[in-house]
């Protein structure tokens, strides 16, 4: 988890929403990501949709089974989808987000089994370290 919240202050200091996710498999990191929706002019531009996307190259294969992501902040719906999809065990995250997150918080789109695979949830590790680099983001953003 610490290494996602690395990811995320890079996004902060990029002025992205700071959310960092990290892919591990076999206990190795296989993919990084921070938010780069701006940067990249891209509204698909997730921590979550780019490390996935950087470990599936890493291993030369879309299936991440056995892989677990650590994020920073709980998946909205399009990144609980690519979770799913590309088969990841777990997903590890930090702060939940009440009006987006779909991994427990507004939805359980990982948990739930009629996708085909029951992807195990963690949310509230560091929690309160990842909610205060959001919050001091956007306190930054409302003073500008």
């Amino acid at each position: 988890m610490h290494q996602a919240f690395i990811q995320a202050q890079k996004a902060f200091e990029k002025d992205e929403v700071p959310v960092g996710a990290v892919i591990v498999k076999n206990q190795q990191i296989i993919g990084r990501g921070f938010n780069q929706r701006e940067l990249l002019k891209d509204p698909t531009a997730h921590a979550e949709i780019l490390a996935i996307t950087a470990a599936a190259n890493s291993i030369s294969d879309w299936r991440l089974d056995g892989g677990y992501l650590y994020v920073t902040k709980e998946p909205c719906p399009m990144c609980a989808g690519a979770i799913i999809m590309s088969r990841l065990n777990m997903v590890v995250f930090g702060c939940y987000d009440e009006e987006q997150g779909c991994c427990g918080s507004l939805y359980q789109l990982c948990g739930d089994p009629r996708f085909g695979k029951k992807i195990g949830v963690k949310g509230g590790i560091l929690e309160e370290q990842c909610l205060d680099l959001i919050q001091d983001f956007f306190r930054t953003k409302r003073k500008t």
